[in-house]
């Protein structure tokens, strides 16, 4: 069904992760209207599917050299590069102008320039990512801004609560794409000469057997435990003086980052290269990691636990679905 391979273009199973990007900035704001937020929650997914069909399409020539993708459109040719191409322009064009709309509806129209700037962002981090070392500055940049855009549809005002949410979220990016997007594509990567932060560390995959020097270790648990202090910060800076409810948050959150250091010491010390064993852990680091940020913004409002559950859902329906699995989306 054509539907679907468009849906693995747009990379869906983990779709609903960025959508919410721009929608957690507004809540951050404490912005509640459910039409405000589910136009944002479409912006982000559109921008989502723009930044990952793109990503399919710039780099077709390197994802040609990996069996282990080949359930990509592109690779499999159930999608020609020319309706890619038509896809990729069509996603980024419905999301600006549902933030038209939305600054119409609003009338704060000084947030599109902050969406245009992330738009930029990621495309660039796709025109350059694999010619440059640490070019994962760009998507996390782009990210950053996105949840930005999200709060200044707001108020351009921001408060410290929103720039605290919005620094975590990059430095949730940051983790996902130097730590886990750099050991999940290390082996083809290493073939075809990419200038990643992981080879240019060190990090290696020789005879099925992968090297991961301390450095990466280092940067790897560095951005984990940055990531956790700004997670708890606003429990003694803004929610303070703090009740049983806070209390609450502080345990679940507390296991719940536990458990991804958990899953981020397996990754970190994976010992030979198998890229589905990859893709679990990565899947449920993605979930939890993002999972974080709603339960602590439930000191606004209970009901922003949705905001967790829904990138869960969207994940493990696209990945039945899709794939046929639960946490291995085979276009990862």
């Amino acid at each position: 069904m054509i539907i679907k391979e468009y849906l693995k273009l747009a990379r869906s199973f983990n779709a609903g992760l960025t959508a919410l990007a721009p929608v957690v900035g507004a809540v951050a704001m404490k912005q509640f209207d459910l039409t405000h937020l589910f136009l944002l929650f479409l912006i982000g997914f559109f921008g989502h599917s723009y930044g990952f069909a793109l990503n399919d399409i710039l780099d077709l020539k390197i994802d040609r050299t990996s069996r282990e993708i080949g359930d990509r459109p592109l690779l499999s040719k159930k999608i020609t590069l020319q309706n890619a191409w038509v896809f990729t322009v069509s996603c980024v064009i419905i999301a600006f102008l549902l933030a038209i709309f939305l600054a119409w509806r609003t009338n704060h129209y000084f947030p599109l320039v902050i969406l245009v700037f992330s738009s930029i962002s990621t495309t660039i981090y796709n025109m350059i990512s694999k010619k440059y070392p640490v070019m994962d500055i760009f998507v996390a940049g782009g990210i950053f801004l996105l949840i930005i855009y999200g709060s200044t549809t707001v108020s351009t005002n921001l408060t410290t609560l929103a720039w605290i949410v919005s620094i975590l979220g990059t430095v949730q990016v940051f983790f996902m794409q130097f730590i886990a997007g750099g050991l999940k594509d290390i082996e083809n990567d290493f073939k075809q000469g990419a200038k990643t932060l992981a080879i240019i560390i060190g990090v290696r995959v020789e005879e099925g057997s992968v090297k991961i020097p301390y450095s990466f270790w280092i940067i790897g648990y560095t951005l984990q435990l940055a990531e956790l202090i700004l997670l708890f910060i606003p429990f003694f800076l803004i929610f303070s003086p703090l009740n049983t409810y806070h209390y609450a948050q502080i345990i679940a959150l507390i296991f719940l980052s536990t458990l991804m250091l958990f899953i981020s010491f397996k990754l970190l010390n994976i010992k030979y290269f198998e890229r589905n064993k990859a893709r679990k852990f990565i899947g449920s680091h993605f979930q939890i990691n993002y999972m974080l940020v709603p339960i602590m913004l439930m000191a606004l409002s209970p009901w922003t636990i949705l905001l967790a559950i829904i990138p869960l859902l969207i994940f493990l329906f696209s990945n039945i679905l899709l794939h046929g699995t639960f946490l291995q989306p085979k276009t990862m």
